[in-house]
């Protein structure tokens, strides 16, 4: 049996990319959440992860650390983690690289916090430019593919890693294009999207620095999660 190790739901979007293309292919695996701490996670985490940070997989005495490796690994073992068709899956890993290395404003400017909704004090030059060159690449990948996701017909690997910006884009609404927006909305319907975002606003943990993050990036509109 697999077993995933992931921090909170509600911050941890690294977390959320292997888990929700687990669940949405139908890989049974076991779920272990370690909340993030205040300060410094090493200790703790380096309990189950080589390098010390989330998400981890074990499987048997195998420990697969970093999410693309994680995807990878899965996809050895798992039909449909990455398409058939040699062009979209190509595209697709291309895509998943992409935003594995890159989209650092996006991170740092518009960190995921599910249960938040933020207006921000300013979009700067670079995150104007992440969010230029997202919509460029999700527009290339469903007009390409045909949609209804980036790569085809069905979610696979590079719908994953670009669920944690559907969750980004809820918090701080974020413009993009008629196409990009449906596809965020398409993203959120998922169930496992809607499993995730539920148990996210249900998370009591609360870690200081990922909430500073909110205030200094913006005027807080509302906080739904349950206190």
């Amino acid at each position: 049996m697999l077993t995933l190790y992931i921090a909170n739901k509600n911050y941890s979007s690294w977390s959320l990319r292997p888990w929700v293309l687990m669940k949405v292919l139908g890989i049974p695996f076991k779920e272990k959440v370690s909340p993030l701490l205040e300060g410094s996670c090493w200790d703790e985490y380096r309990k189950f992860s080589p390098n010390g940070r989330v998400p981890c997989l074990h499987h048997g005495e195998l420990f697969v650390w970093e999410s693309l490796a994680i995807i990878e690994y899965l996809a050895e073992r798992h039909d449909g983690v990455w398409p058939k068709d040699a062009g979209a899956r190509t595209w697709a890993r291309c895509a998943t690289a992409e935003m594995h290395a890159g989209f650092s404003a996006l991170r740092n400017e518009c960190s995921m916090n599910c249960g938040m909704r933020v207006r921000l004090h300013s979009k700067s030059p670079a995150l104007q430019h992440d969010l230029d060159r997202l919509d460029e690449l999700w527009n290339e990948g469903l007009q390409r593919f045909g949609g209804p996701f980036l790569a085809g017909d069905t979610f696979c690997a590079v719908d994953a890693f670009f669920a944690p910006v559907a969750f980004r884009v809820q918090t701080f609404k974020l413009s993009l294009s008629d196409t990009a927006t449906a596809f965020v909305q398409r993203l959120l319907r998922l169930k496992a999207m809607h499993d995730w975002y539920d148990a996210a606003l249900k998370e009591t943990w609360r870690e200081p620095s990922h909430e500073q993050e909110m205030l200094d990036a913006g005027v807080v509109i509302k906080d739904l999660r349950g206190i």
